[in-house]
């Protein structure tokens, strides 16, 4: 009975270092495809959720997958980092083992959070002006305008919205010091921050500040991490 006992314990112990190892094995293997299929500069990190890992890779599904990628440069737009969840990834172990470079993984589902910093906003923006705030709902952006030859300061409050392929920072309120008068000064601070041709096919759906700039919420379906 004793023996019994040491044997079961042994055989737990082996399953999970077994689990362990092919759960690294396979996070390394699709952190090198989703490197190569965007031409990342350095390897995204990735996590499969749920344990034990070894139920997942023998049916070939694996229900969550967390991405993690570093600053990347989209449409000449400098994103900090993104952060993804895979959700029904279809990855064989058994092709993985046979021939990973020909093994087909899919995504059905992704969502993701893009971040973009502030410095960034401050170069996408007009000419003389920079983005702040304080993590709320608005951004707010201050500086000074050249309006009919006159150094004119402002400040603004700006909305964010949603347009196809990029993020809009549109004034809610101006604020000019000394009370001049500007026609339309909004036209002068609204500008378009582009947010396209990311990684996991991400399309944006929705945005909002954070204190580290903004944060752009993203949705892809079926996607091919190859």
């Amino acid at each position: 009975m004793r023996k019994l006992v040491v044997f079961l314990i042994l055989l737990a112990i082996l399953l999970v270092v077994v689990d362990r190892v092919a759960v690294v094995g396979v996070q390394r293997e699709i952190a090198r495809q989703i490197e190569a299929k965007y031409d990342l500069a350095e390897p995204p990190t990735v996590r499969i959720e749920g344990i034990p890992f070894l139920t997942q890779a023998i049916s070939g599904r694996y229900e969550e997958i967390a991405i993690g990628m570093g600053p990347m440069t989209r449409e000449g737009v400098k994103l900090s980092k993104i952060d993804a969840t895979l959700y029904g990834v279809s990855a064989p172990l058994a092709d993985l083992l046979k021939n990973a470079e020909k093994t087909r993984i899919r995504a059905e589902r992704v969502t993701g959070t893009i971040v973009i910093s502030r410095e960034t906003l401050s170069a996408r923006a007009p000419h003389g002006i920079r983005v702040e705030g304080d993590g709320g709902d608005t951004l707010k952006v201050s500086g000074n305008l050249t309006v009919l030859g006159r150094t004119v300061p402002v400040t603004a409050d700006m909305k964010l919205e949603v347009v196809q392929g990029g993020v809009r920072l549109t004034p809610a309120s101006v604020k000019i010091a000394g009370g001049i008068s500007v026609p339309s000064p909004e036209r002068l601070i609204t500008f378009t921050v582009p947010v396209k041709n990311l990684p996991l096919n991400l399309k944006i759906t929705s945005v909002k500040s954070t204190p580290q700039g903004l944060a752009v919420e993203g949705t892809a379906t079926d996607v091919p991490l190859r």
